[in-house]
């Protein structure tokens, strides 16, 4: 007997749940960067607060998803994985450069791992979206070449960000201006998708 199929969140839900942690994270940033909270002593900066929140919040979002859903891509499971460490990490060592480069770290190592796909002559990229896109095999390498040089061009950005312009930047980076570069990114390659494209049309 076949199990009844899981009805999908609608598109509104799903957009919450992926960008209200970061709205959230960017709003108690902005009410708290120029207070500091102490625990156990320790006095925090409002960067280290909104991390704090976010963090949770964060693994609330992917749990509620995969509740919804059936389901967590191991791009989405790894990510969050980096998220959950940095997050402790930055509290644990007061310091929110560790949070800053948590971009760094992510795309870093997605960008190298994807290269040791290639250099195998598979595509991991398709590995780790389940196959989320119905595209040929020929179509995956391409994409997940394109990608591997994004990611590690992006991580390459996200230092420049950080290490270069103020917290404020860094956050309406993190926010917004990352969000906005994938865009751009995944809209530059349609032409490729729609050319390999093997699904129904």
């Amino acid at each position: 007997m076949t199990q009844p199929q899981r009805q999908q969140p609608s598109a509104l839900t799903r957009q919450l749940l992926e960008f209200g942690p970061l709205l959230i994270f960017l709003a108690v940033y902005l009410y708290m960067r120029d207070a500091t909270v102490t625990w156990g002593g320790t006095e925090y900066g409002g960067f280290v607060v909104a991390v704090v929140v976010f963090v949770p919040l964060q693994v609330a979002s992917a749990l509620a998803m995969r509740i919804l859903t059936g389901r967590l891509s191991r791009m989405q499971l790894v990510t969050l994985i980096m998220v959950i460490v940095l997050g402790l990490a930055t509290v644990l060592f007061n310091d929110e450069r560790v949070f800053k480069m948590k971009s760094t770290f992510i795309f870093g190592l997605f960008g190298i791992l994807l290269f040791i796909g290639l250099w195998r002559g598979q595509s991991w990229l398709a590995f780790v979206l389940d196959q989320a896109l119905p595209i040929d095999h020929e179509g995956w390498m391409i994409l997940t070449r394109r990608m591997a040089w994004f990611f590690l061009v992006f991580a390459a950005m996200n230092e420049v960000v950080w290490r270069n312009f103020s917290t404020d930047t860094y956050v309406l980076w993190d926010t917004f201006g990352q969000m906005a570069v994938m865009f751009l990114f995944l809209i530059s390659n349609y032409k490729l998708i729609e050319k390999h494209w093997i699904g129904e049309r």
